[in-house]
C-alpha cells in the first residue's frame, strides 16, 4: 500500500482528499502544514512524516505566504530528495515549479478530485509527466 503524506492548510479540503485517496487504496497521513504548525523543513531539518511516506502531496499555499511554498518545496527536495512530490495549486501553476532536476515536482492544477490526485501520485512515483 502506497503511503501518502497529504499536506493542506484547509482541513475540510484535506479530509475530502484523504477520503478520496483512501477509497483508492492509499494509506494517508495528514498534516496541516507550516501555516498552522511548526515545520521542520523550513527550519532546515528532516520531517519525520516525510520520512515515512512514499509520496508527498502538498498544497501550493500550505505555508500561507507568497514565497513560502517555493522555500518549502526546495527544502523538501534538498532534505528528502528520494521522496516524490505532487504540488497542487487550485488555479494557476506557480511559475517557479521545476518538473526536472533537483527540485522536481509533479504539478497538479485545478480541482483535486480523487482520480486526478491518484493519477498525479502515480506519475510522481514513476517519474513520468
Amino acid at each position: 500500500m502506497t503511503r501518502v503524506l497529504l499536506v493542506h492548510h484547509d482541513i475540510d479540503v484535506a479530509d475530502q482528499e484523504a477520503d478520496a485517496l483512501r477509497r483508492r487504496g492509499y494509506a494517508i497521513q495528514q498534516c496541516a502544514g507550516p501555516a498552522v504548525m511548526h515545520c521542520p523543513i523550513l527550519a532546515g531539518r528532516a520531517c519525520d512524516l516525510a520520512d515515512q511516506a512514499d509520496v508527498l502531496v502538498y498544497d501550493a499555499f500550505a505555508t500561507g505566504e507568497p514565497d513560502g511554498a517555493r522555500r518549502l518545496i526546495e527544502g523538501l527536495r534538498d532534505i528528502h530528495p528520494d521522496v516524490p512530490v505532487v504540488l497542487w495549486a487550485s488555479g494557476i501553476e506557480p511559475n517557479w515549479i521545476e518538473i526536472a532536476g533537483l527540485h522536481r515536482v509533479t504539478p497538479l492544477v485545478g480541482a483535486p478530485t480523487g482520480a486526478r490526485l491518484a493519477d498525479a501520485i502515480e506519475r510522481a512515483l514513476t517519474g513520468a509527466d
